[in-house]
């Protein structure tokens, strides 16, 4: 079949969310790497848990850390820009005014790791089977296309059907792309430990299952030289030990065992690496602008009696903010108000919504109102316990946590509780555990996270939509289904300017706190990191925060 030519002012070298891509087609790098970095060394890094299987895009199992780097994608996604992608695979892109198609114009270098060139039958290999076994985001999303039409052997288009949005040829265009003559003959829905054929700058060098996996680089990708990728994945070779529990890990990451450690807990980093001055290593707090985590005790609302707002309602005003702040992160964190903390996108507190919880309120006065609320709901105190009215069930439930660093604060809240007649369960679990319950919505409440993005989308489905409440394995975690908050979160992706983009999302925003789904907690603003002194990074920090693919062994020292 011969190669549909298309006229060259319809073709991209990139595609952005809303307006038009930072960088032109002669970009030589981006402007957060260093260009000039040298190739070479080790860099070792540290998980918890484990893995049983090397294919991350289905839903079975425990997928190795750093299995990302084994595949290129359409378009490459930057970390300067909201959202924005540039081709890769495909090395050009056209995409009508109305976004309802997209076609993809191959580069004749793209590889393989065993030498084979990557095609337009590829392509359509990797969208029908991550249709059918991949997560369920791509699930949906790609079940809008309506045709799928290989227009040569390095041309494809895809025609989108009803129910598309903006942002679904940006999904398309980020689809990882599978070697076919590899899938072959094998079942994609299992979990396997053979190695798969990918496309990207590393390829999986030895495991020892469930306990580390390592990468090397590949010397001859076949897109090292692409400006995405000018200066990044500079090490030749990414090691990930598993470590049992997270305070093992600390002590072995002190102890020169590995290179690079992310904290993500603002008690633990102060408590770890904020009071020795005589540290041989370097801990660094870089200041980011991305989304912060959404960190929160997250109401099962399907549940009684989570299910009744005003239940929900009341416990948020339990919680004492202040206490843990001062006791546990030393004054330095943020109270998350929004889904969007740390962002533009963050919608303004209203003084005047009466939905919000008054943390400026005494801690007693809160609790008065929280008695209060309880009652309307027809839980009343009989014998200092909470009870309902109707039948004499006392109010109780259970707290599952998937890291010790949370405890205290949940102790600290069932202490409160204990006042208005409440006794709660804590139960912490090991990270398979966790994943099992949170996958099939077990559980009463959840510490757990939601992470947003600064062009947020269809996920916005995924995270508060009804089809996802019902839906496992999704992450609609609250397990919220409202008429409002389903219609705005489709909305989100019908923006067609980042102004439009703004407004919807706030909408969405005021909604979801409205409905008291969790009990929010905190947010920092940084992106804590400590590592040894021959890793040196560059000194722009990308919008999104540090970008560890641009990092590099450095014998002199390291910016600190």
């Amino acid at each position: 079949m011969a190669t549909i030519v298309p006229h060259p002012d319809s073709i991209r070298h990139g595609i952005a969310m809303h307006g038009a891509p930072k960088y032109d087609a002669q970009a030589t790098h981006l402007d957060y790497v260093n260009p000039e970095a040298p190739k070479g060394g080790t860099l070792k890094q540290a998980v918890i848990g484990s893995f049983d299987t090397l294919n991350p895009h289905n839903i079975k199992g425990k997928p190795a850390a750093g299995l990302e780097y084994l595949y290129d994608r359409l378009a490459a996604r930057v970390w300067d820009e909201p959202f924005t992608l540039y081709g890769l695979i495909a090395e050009q892109i056209i995409i009508p005014e109305d976004r309802s198609a997209i076609t993809f114009i191959l580069n004749p270098a793209a590889r393989f790791h065993d030498g084979t060139p990557i095609l337009a039958s590829d392509v359509a290999f990797s969208f029908e089977t991550l249709k059918s076994y991949g997560r369920p985001n791509m699930r949906r999303v790609y079940g809008l296309v309506s045709r799928v039409e290989i227009q040569g052997e390095r041309q494809i288009a895809f025609t989108l059907g009803e129910g598309y949005d903006q942002e679904t040829v940006m999904i398309l265009a980020m689809m990882p792309v599978l070697s076919e003559r590899d899938w072959a003959g094998k079942d994609f829905d299992a979990t396997t430990l053979a190695p798969p054929i990918g496309s990207g700058p590393y390829k999986i060098a030895s495991l020892e299952q469930g306990r580390q996996i390592t990468y090397e680089r590949v010397t001859d990708y076949w897109a090292k030289d692409h400006f995405v990728n000018k200066g990044q994945y500079n090490f030749d070779r990414l090691v990930y030990d598993y470590y049992r529990d997270k305070t093992v890990m600390i002590q072995a990451f002190q102890s020169g065992a590995f290179d690079l450690y992310r904290e993500f807990a603002p008690s633990s980093w102060i408590n770890n690496f904020g009071k020795n001055s005589a540290k041989p290593y370097i801990a660094a707090e870089i200041p980011h602008s991305r989304p912060e985590s959404v960190r929160a005790m997250i109401f099962n609302t399907q549940r009684p009696p989570f299910d009744d707002i005003k239940v929900r309602k009341a416990l948020s005003l339990a919680f004492d903010f202040d206490w843990m702040n001062k006791t546990l992160l030393h004054g330095k964190a943020k109270r998350i108000t929004s889904t969007f903390p740390n962002t533009e996108l963050a919608a303004p507190l209203l003084t005047t919504d009466e939905s919000q919880v008054n943390d400026s309120l005494p801690l007693r006065e809160r609790l008065k109102q929280s008695d209060s609320l309880l009652r309307e709901a027809g839980w009343i105190v009989k014998e200092n316990k909470r009870v309902r009215e109707a039948t004499g069930e006392a109010l109780r439930f259970t707290v599952t946590l998937n890291d010790a660093e949370y405890e205290k604060i949940v102790l600290n809240y069932a202490e409160i509780l204990k006042k208005l007649g409440i006794d709660i369960t804590i139960r912490t679990v090991d990270s398979a555990q966790f994943v099992g319950l949170l996958g099939m919505y077990d559980y009463d409440m959840i510490m757990y996270r939601w992470v947003n993005s600064l062009s947020p989308g269809t996920e916005q489905q995924i995270y508060w939509g009804c089809d996802a409440a019902k839906t496992e394995g999704s992450r609609n975690y609250a397990r919220i289904c409202t008429p409002a908050i389903d219609a705005l979160s489709t909305a989100i992706a019908t923006a067609k300017t980042r102004e439009e983009l703004v407004e919807h999302v706030h909408a969405l925003d005021r909604a979801i706190m409205a409905e008291h789904v969790m009990i929010p907690l905190y947010y920092i603003g940084m992106d804590y990191v400590a590592y040894w002194p021959k890793l040196a990074r560059p000194s722009n920090v990308p919008l999104y925060g540090m970008v560890v693919e641009t990092w590099w062994q450095d014998a002199q020292g390291a910016t600190p």
